[in-house]
């Protein structure tokens, strides 16, 4: 049976980071306002680890919110010192973080291993260097390429995390993006639409009409796009969508753009729709569909979206599992 992985995140927020790219936020954006201390990350770890099945898991700490290899390197030892007896016990199994590309070379990489880091993520944003430059983001693509060809051949597992929607962005780059993800040989990834976060150079381009976010529908076709390139791979999608903090569900720290606190299971409803759209009619006016077990939520979809679209033509439609279906598969028995 397949072990279902589980992160503790702990969130450094703007630490270290010396830039500020014009969508960058992390106060607002993860609701931390100050580095945690000792105490604190040990609290946040014993609690998850109070919710966490001990048996059939996988579990790693990560270090969020920050530019992790930018600290100062005694604070970068004295934040994974404090996680390494719950490697030695055996109560996690790694140690997740994330940076900035141009912040790896081999001495970062070097001290990351001997504390047993397992995952680093960086934040590849974009791999165009028009939406890089027009982002603020100090860095260009070469810099994406170097540090994770640095960071495979060290043996870490990479994530590259990218981001639809920034200013000169379009959904060409973005397939773009995701393509040279695949061919960096990242492990994971991470689909972000472009928010409009409070106390941003991105807002005031937004109050001056210079800036545009996409809509919530368009920041679901994206990704839905975006989504049906990497699942041609082994490359695992973490996430869809900036995880819900209290300010961004509030709307005390977001201005706009294409924020939905389900916005991933608005993408795989989209999926799944364009799969079930293509379900003919017959002289028969009721179906089932069977579905993989994981799959049923997507397939019915977001407010039962898709079974109302199928209900427009079909007098009654039912939805059931079969565990040996697998991903999209499904099976449509006309009755």
């Amino acid at each position: 049976m397949q072990k279902k992985h589980f992160t503790i995140p702990i969130f450094i927020p703007q630490l270290a980071c010396p830039f500020q790219c014009i969508y960058c936020n992390q106060r607002s954006i993860s609701g931390k306002q100050k580095e945690p201390s000792e105490k604190e990350i040990v609290e946040t770890i014993e609690q998850y680890l109070l919710t966490i099945p001990t048996s059939n898991s996988e579990i790693e700490i990560g270090f969020f919110g920050g530019t992790f290899t930018g600290i100062q390197k005694e604070k970068q030892k004295k934040y994974l010192e404090i996680v390494q007896p719950y490697l030695e016990s055996g109560k996690i199994q790694g140690i997740r973080l994330s940076t900035r590309p141009d912040y790896i070379d081999e001495n970062i990489l070097e001290l990351l291993k001997k504390f047993h880091v397992t995952t680093i993520e960086l934040g590849a944003q974009s791999m165009d260097d028009e939406v890089l430059r027009l982002s603020g983001r100090g860095h260009r693509s070469e810099d994406i390429i170097n540090a994770s060809h640095l960071i495979k051949e060290k043996s870490f597992s990479l994530g590259l995390q990218m981001m639809l929607g920034l200013p000169g962005d379009t959904l060409e780059k973005s397939i773009s993006t995701a393509k040279k993800i695949i061919a960096l040989d990242a492990d994971n990834t991470r689909i972000y639409p472009t928010l409009i976060i409070k106390e941003t150079e991105l807002e005031r381009l937004y109050h001056e009409k210079k800036y545009s976010p996409l809509s919530l529908e368009q920041a679901v076709e994206w990704a839905k796009e975006v989504y049906k390139v990497f699942e041609k791979t082994e490359i695992k999608i973490l996430r869809m969508g900036l995880h819900p903090s209290d300010g961004l569900i509030s709307g005390e720290s977001l201005v706009a753009g294409p924020f939905h606190v389900s916005f991933g299971e608005l993408v795989m409803t989209a999926i799944w729709k364009e799969e079930l759209n293509s379900i003919q009619k017959r002289d028969k006016e009721n179906i089932i569909l069977t579905v993989a077990e994981s799959q049923i939520n997507y397939a019915i979809g977001y407010n039962a979206s898709n079974k109302k679209m199928l209900l427009a033509k079909f007098k009654t439609v039912r939805f059931i599992t079969d565990s040996k279906l697998k991903e999209r598969n499904f099976h449509v028995d006309h009755c």
